[in-house]
């Protein structure tokens, strides 16, 4: 039940029929009490500055999660950015802080490493692959960076894309092992899907998966369906994988400190979500942007 006085934190990108986080976030606001609600806002890229400048002129908006294709553009249009925002060229959150200034971060990385952590998988002195080097792929590999990973694999069609992740990556990790170009997962222990293959189901796959150890960890961002053709075929080689919602539910806890609404557990978001009463929202939240 909205009121006069909820406080609005906007969902941002293009198109807004992929967006899961609002099934999330709503629910659990509801469960605790709090007069708060995600709204989401479609808006494109032409759109985009002059529209979030004018979102925070509202006088009860808190802040705003940010999805495609916005996330890189938002790092220009704030007043300071975190190390991770830095590191990864993307934000996906913007606060509006209380002397007036626009403050953004970055948590899909963070959601994802807390993902595996969970699951038993310690990046720590590890050999990592991140294939798709944008707006999901670069802050994965920036907080697999911050939590130790020995050396980085980075592979995107677009080679420009890798080399000015590389570059920032090695600024601000200069003992890490960094290598672009490939897509080959043999000899990483972890390989993540950060890219949009396996939003269709004619899609190839993003690497091959007979050169991947039964041994190594697999990680996906899409969630088109909860086992993409990638995680089926890696489970079938033995791997041990991370599905595409996992990293949603593990990052939330993270915007709700970052907002000032608390913290919760995965646990608990699961069992307020509406998502699985959607199964048709099958998109990835923000697979490239």
């Amino acid at each position: 039940m909205l009121s006069g006085s909820t406080t609005l934190i906007a969902h941002l990108g293009y198109p807004t029929h992929t967006f899961k986080a609002p099934l999330v976030y709503n629910p659990w606001f509801e469960s605790k009490g709090i007069d708060a609600v995600v709204v989401p806002m479609g808006v494109e890229a032409a759109n985009y500055p002059d529209f979030l400048r004018a979102l925070f002129t509202l006088t009860n908006i808190r802040g705003a999660l940010v999805t495609m294709p916005h996330k890189v553009t938002t790092t220009e249009l704030v007043d300071d950015l975190s190390r991770a925002a830095r590191v990864a060229g993307a934000a996906n959150a913007v606060l509006l802080r209380e002397d007036g200034s626009l403050y953004a971060d970055q948590f899909d990385g963070t959601g994802f490493v807390r993902g595996v952590l969970r699951k038993g998988f310690d990046p720590r002195g590890t050999r990592a692959l991140v294939v798709g080097n944008g707006g999901v792929g670069s802050p994965i590999a920036a907080s697999l960076a911050e939590a130790g990973v020995a050396a980085l694999g980075l592979y995107d069609p677009s080679a420009g894309a890798s080399a000015v992740l590389r570059g920032r990556l090695e600024e601000h990790f200069p003992e890490l092992e960094v290598r672009t170009g490939s897509a080959d997962p043999d000899g990483y222990d972890l390989v993540v899907n950060a890219s949009p293959l396996g939003m269709d189901d004619h899609d190839p796959l993003p690497v091959d998966v007979t050169r991947l150890s039964p041994a190594t960890f697999v990680g996906e961002v899409v969630m088109r369906q909860q086992f993409t053709p990638f995680l089926r075929a890696a489970m079938e080689r033995g791997c041990a994988v991370q599905v595409g919602t996992d990293m949603l539910y593990e990052q939330i806890p993270a915007y709700l400190e970052f907002f000032g609404f608390g913290t919760t557990t995965p646990d608990e978001l699961r069992a307020v979500s509406l998502l699985e009463d959607h199964p048709a929202l099958g998109e990835t939240e923000d697979p490239t942007s």
